[in-house]
């Protein structure tokens, strides 16, 4: 194996377009893949094309409904997809779609040795899309379209997903909350929108004791992450020996995001 890490862009994943100054605009994977290229490390990684999720992919975890909302925004041109800001422009669909087979196609190359780690720099985002519902700039839950994806395919029978956006996945949090084969980990302010992720919130029925959230107050700094990370969040993970690891890496939890309090 000659490059270990993979990373999956595309060009497309720039036509999401936000009204001007929307905080998540195309601009966030423009300063990305450019300070890659700026500092040499884009010549060490292995890049590759996305595929497209299928709508069959997509309803393994959000509903027929949910899918024919957005495809009924889209398609006459674009425009509010909830009561907030998520937006939608005619190509959305199509570029939320691959932005969900980003995440298969990095699972496929994980899992089947061709990387050890994989990047997907993909917009829009997606841990709080619910399984009926659009929000918080997100149009399809990437990651929990990946986490079942790998065990169908896969059969991998425990999938971690480690979240540390400034906000709280409440989207990936109630799809799995159910379920002991999903262990979700969240590290997020709060309170802060969208208002989910207490420490008390763990998990209901089967899957109690299978969601840990980790509310931190805004100002934490990286002292206090680096502590929870070694007393808690490691241990957690190493006791449930997931078979795949996904990361919802949010940058929001950075000094300097105009929304966060980091």
């Amino acid at each position: 194996m000659s490059r270990e890490v993979s990373f999956f862009y595309d060009d497309m994943f720039l036509l999401h377009k936000p009204p001007s100054g929307h905080p998540e605009r195309p601009d966030r994977l423009r300063n990305i893949v450019s300070h890659l290229r700026s500092c040499q490390l884009w010549d060490s990684l292995n890049i590759r094309v996305p595929t497209t999720a299928t709508e069959d992919q997509i309803l393994t975890v959000h509903t027929r409904r949910h899918l024919d909302q957005i495809k009924n925004v889209c398609e006459p041109g674009g425009g509010l997809l909830d009561e907030g800001d998520t937006h939608a422009v005619r190509e959305s669909l199509e570029v939320a779609m691959l932005a969900a087979g980003s995440v298969l196609a990095a699972i496929d190359v994980v899992l089947g040795d061709q990387a050890t780690a994989a990047f997907c720099a993909v917009r829009p985002p997606g841990h709080h899309a619910e399984r009926d519902r659009p929000m918080g700039f997100c149009l399809f839950n990437n990651v929990a379209i990946g986490a079942r994806y790998a065990q169908q395919k896969y059969d991998v029978e425990r999938v971690a997903i480690l979240d540390w956006d400034v906000h709280h996945g409440n989207g990936t949090q109630h799809i799995f909350e159910a379920d002991p084969t999903v262990l979700y980990v969240s590290l997020h302010q709060y309170p802060f929108y969208p208002g989910t992720g207490a420490r008390s919130e763990r998990g209901i029925g089967d899957g109690e004791g299978y969601t840990l959230n980790y509310p931190l107050s805004a100002g934490t700094g990286e002292e206090k992450y680096l502590s929870l990370f070694n007393e808690e969040v490691v241990p957690a993970l190493s006791k449930y020996e997931p078979d795949l690891l996904i990361i919802s890496a949010g940058f929001d939890a950075h000094k300097d995001d105009p929304l966060g309090g980091m």
